[in-house]
């Protein structure tokens, strides 16, 4: 029996392939399950407009994606922390930190979308690597400046 795969099924294939299995199995067990829909004319009208809603909101992620990568490129993100007596700092800045001031200037970036090696435990410039959706990368660079007292 042909049916449409609605979901990934380990050992037979991706969602919306089309995929022969035993009748039994598609009875039994992908149907009910709502893993599958036999593959008839009408589902098979259905398939199509599936796929192309999906690639509509891919193209439309893809945008949404590039505007963010050059909106983002090479800017300056400023972080002030406070400094003890001898130049250390009383917190490392980490993807979270970096995470949230990207999130006060408007960016919506995830941490882990932050490529840093290792968090950033002194004042001065670095550059990092975001990675964004699509294979996009961008680089900012984080500024760690001491705080001043009021």
């Amino acid at each position: 029996m042909k049916v449409i795969l609605l979901q990934d099924v380990e050992n037979v294939g991706k969602k919306f392939e089309v995929k022969e299995v035993k009748d039994g199995y598609a009875r039994n067990f992908l149907i009910p399950q709502n893993l599958a829909k036999p593959a008839t004319k009408q589902n098979a009208k259905w398939l199509e407009s599936q796929k192309e809603a999906m690639e509509k909101e891919v193209e439309e992620d893809l945008k949404i994606s590039q505007a963010l990568a050059s909106a983002i490129d090479d800017t300056e993100v400023n972080i002030s922390v406070k400094v003890g007596d001898e130049g250390q700092l009383f917190e490392s800045i980490n993807s979270t930190k970096i995470s949230e001031e990207l999130l006060k200037m408007g960016f919506n970036v995830k941490k882990s979308q932050i490529q840093l090696e290792k968090p950033i435990k002194e004042l001065g410039e670095f550059p990092i690597k975001i990675n964004l959706d699509h294979n996009l990368e961008v680089q900012i660079k984080v500024v760690v400046t001491e705080e001043k007292a009021i």
